[in-house]
């Protein structure tokens, strides 16, 4: 049964926090794993899954209204490296040593990162000699952080292991996470762990997107597989409440199109700071929770896709060449809802070793080397990698004094 307002065809479904009921307000349709490249030979199927999201009425969660299985998302060969930007890689330092100095201060400190990915964090926590230990299921990345003597357990946090933890070496100071706690369908059992583990007066950390500047930036290719929640302070805080815990600060972050830092703690460990009523108040001037503002950002989503095809379509026809920028997870949601192929598109160019030689999920969009974007520039570049853009745009500077031009649609479809 449809619920009324929801998207068509989109049924509603129980909220994976509250069991409230979640309806649906946008619908991308079936899409391919965001990071499964394939090598030019393979010719087995595809795995594709319905990309759609809604709002639980209880809890104001937005969530995917589909999961898909965590094993199939964070492997061996997931793809995906934290360091590979210099701007993430001081982000992590800065936050790493900022931790260092407040948190982790007492005599014997203990960091659990939830998704330590190729440790970027933690490298600095260990050079300081101090007790930590990353959760890690893809194991690539995972022995690319041991390499760097940081210490990982290669499983996923949630009850059981957090518990395993606890016994083995006492409770944690910090349990932090980055792009990771909205990965999680299975929130109940994560925070039941972060219960387990963290110390009487620790901090639970995680950033992850932040819906409101989504919504905002008309920012859909935030939007796959591996994003299953988004939050804003006023979910969190229900969603901390839930468990036992207590939302006690928010702060914005620039980094990857704006994200959103919670800090949690015990009820009543420390006091709540005002940034926490301010967001808070803010959220609800803006209308987040409002079904209305949700169906507007499913129009303006609708309205972005027609206008970047047309753009598209119009230096196809004028016999300009196009390339991609970019083989990110956020550039298989924008090139299989918009039905971008290799005519519109020749090839994306990327910095990743895993990626480059394979084909893009679904749209199989050749993945070539950063060196080829500049062997021969096109006359276009649409930039998937945008939240990246002014380093980009520091390091590519050859591209447009050779009269090149980025094609951007976050948050509208526009020329630079």
């Amino acid at each position: 049964m449809i619920t009324p307002g929801a998207a068509a065809g989109l049924p509603t479904v129980h909220c994976r926090i509250c069991q409230g009921p979640v309806t649906g307000f946008l619908d991308l349709g079936h899409h391919p794993l965001s990071d499964a490249f394939r090598h030019p030979e393979e010719n087995g199927e595809e795995f594709y899954y319905r990309l759609a999201v809604g709002q639980c009425a209880d809890c104001t969660m937005v969530q995917l209204l589909e999961s898909v299985p965590r094993e199939r998302m964070f492997h061996e060969s997931y793809p995906y490296h934290s360091s590979g930007s210099a701007v993430m890689r001081a982000h992590f330092t800065g936050l790493a040593r900022h931790l260092l100095s407040t948190e982790l201060t007492g005599p014997d400190p203990f960091l659990v990162e939830l998704g330590c990915n190729d440790g970027v964090l933690l490298r600095t926590v260990h050079a300081a000699g101090v007790r930590h230990l990353g959760f890690e299921p893809s194991g690539g990345v995972a022995a690319i952080a041991a390499s760097h003597g940081v210490r990982v357990r290669t499983e996923f946090f949630e009850e059981a292991t957090a518990t395993a933890v606890r016994e083995a070496d006492g409770p944690a100071d910090v349990i932090y996470a980055a792009n990771t706690v909205c990965h999680l369908p299975y929130l109940d059992s994560v925070l039941r762990g972060v219960h387990a583990l963290l110390a009487e007066h620790g901090v639970f950390v995680f950033e992850d997107p932040y819906l409101g500047d989504i919504l905002a930036k008309t920012a859909f290719d935030q939007i796959y597989d591996e994003h299953f929640y988004y939050f804003t302070a006023r979910s969190v805080q229900a969603l901390a409440h839930r468990s036992g815990l207590e939302l006690v600060d928010v702060q914005r972050l620039p980094v990857h199109g704006g994200e959103l830092r919670y800090t949690l703690a015990r009820p009543g460990r420390r006091p709540v700071s005002p940034a926490v009523a301010d967001l808070l108040a803010e959220e609800q001037r803006r209308g987040l929770a409002e079904p209305a503002t949700l169906h507007r950002f499913a129009a303006n989503v609708a309205r972005t896709k027609e206008n970047l095809l047309a753009l598209l379509h119009d230096l196809r026809a004028q016999g300009h060449t196009v390339v991609g920028y970019g083989a990110t997870a956020k550039s298989a949601t924008v090139t299989n809802f918009c039905g971008i192929s290799t005519d519109l598109v020749a090839y994306i160019c990327d910095t990743t070793p895993a990626k480059q030689g394979r084909l893009s999920p679904g749209a199989h969009l050749p993945v070539r080397p950063a060196s080829a974007f500049a062997e021969y520039y096109p006359d276009y570049a649409l930039l998937f990698a945008w939240n990246h853009a002014e380093e980009i745009m520091a390091k590519e500077q050859d591209f447009h004094a050779a009269g090149g031009r980025w094609i951007h649609y976050v948050p509208e479809v526009r020329l630079r």
